[in-house]
């Protein structure tokens, strides 16, 4: 891709989370400067290394602020908004940030006439059970209200370095000899590379994705939890039994870690609805009207070329095990 002498500046919405560091690095590797929207610039410096001197800059911004969702929208050329959460913790709940702060991001973006890129997931719904599927699913709506040209991004479950998934349970395994298999184990998942979902985010700045599309990117194997957890296992070369926990149980035991204020939950009522109501993987009308990684011309990424990378640190003798576990 050719830039223009003056790189475009993109604003990045939670551009130092999992995947907005991601998106932030291929932004700078295809040219455009980059402003990282955040509600803690101190903790993003590790941001600046990925592109030249002065390239990434961070700046204040919180999604319940509207103002400073104007000040750091204000003189972009794109925006990307990549701010969810997996569970709620104070005033940072699901319709706080996932649903009005959508629409506090699409708003400036249409007040500054410029278009939008709006990661939400598969699984979002409008009438879904799940506060999180449903105000994912009411967000997207939003934003092809107020921005109808906005390209809307739904990634079934993300790996990477610092994902959530596998390394929870990765850690998990190293001191328990038993791992939950919720509902039996058998949501079916689509895992797609981090590295992947950036690369179609930068496709869709640069304007080689046509305006308006949903994605959808799942990666190249389609596996329900146990087989995600069995390929865990083989990667760390660690063998542990399954115990499968009903859905009854698995809202208790998630409404009672919800309930202890100090720690991040390991598993919320509201993820146990998200899991039993669909399987997260790319739809057939996604497939047939290439609104996918492929679609895109973006090889998708094994699971096996990467997690061994990262999940090493969990083996019993760490880089030095000789051999996996079948």
């Amino acid at each position: 891709m050719t830039l223009s002498n003056t790189p475009k500046l993109v604003t990045v919405f939670g551009g130092s989370g999992f995947i907005g560091r991601y998106v932030v690095r291929a932004l700078a590797k295809c040219g455009y400067n980059v402003r990282v929207a955040v509600r803690r610039p101190d903790l993003a410096g590790f941001l600046q290394p990925m592109g030249n001197v002065g390239q990434i800059v961070s700046v204040q911004a919180n999604l319940r602020n509207r103002e400073s969702v104007d000040r750091a929208v204000s003189g972009s050329d794109y925006v990307v908004n990549l701010v969810g959460i997996l569970f709620e913790k104070g005033r940072n709940n699901f319709e706080n940030v996932q649903l009005s702060g959508a629409r506090a991001v699409a708003e400036a973006c249409r007040a500054e006439g410029i278009s939008l890129t709006h990661g939400s997931a598969i699984g979002a719904d409008s009438a879904s059970r799940s506060d999180y599927a449903r105000t994912k699913g009411r967000a997207e709506e939003i934003v092809r209200e107020v921005v109808p040209d906005a390209t809307i991004v739904r990634p079934s479950i993300v790996f990477g370095p610092e994902d959530e998934f596998f390394n929870k349970f990765a850690e998990m395994a190293r001191f328990s000899m038993f791992l939950p298999l919720i509902g039996g184990g058998t949501t079916k998942f689509q895992p797609v590379y981090v590295g992947d979902v950036a690369e179609a985010i930068a496709k869709s700045v640069d304007g080689s994705i046509e305006p308006g599309r949903t994605l959808e990117l799942g990666g190249p194997e389609i596996l329900d939890f146990k087989q995600c957890l069995e390929f865990m296992l083989q990667t760390i070369a660690r063998k542990r039994s399954f115990i499968s926990i009903r859905w009854w149980v698995a809202k208790l035991l998630g409404r009672l870690m919800s309930s202890v204020p100090l720690f991040d939950p390991m598993l919320t009522k509201d993820q146990v609805v998200l899991l039993r109501a669909a399987d997260n993987v790319v739809s057939a009308a996604a497939e047939k009207e290439g609104r996918t990684l492929s679609g895109l011309g973006i090889e998708p990424t094994t699971l096996e070329a990467i997690l061994p990378s990262y999940l090493v640190r969990f083996r019993p003798a760490g880089q030095f095990t000789k051999d996996l576990i079948a």
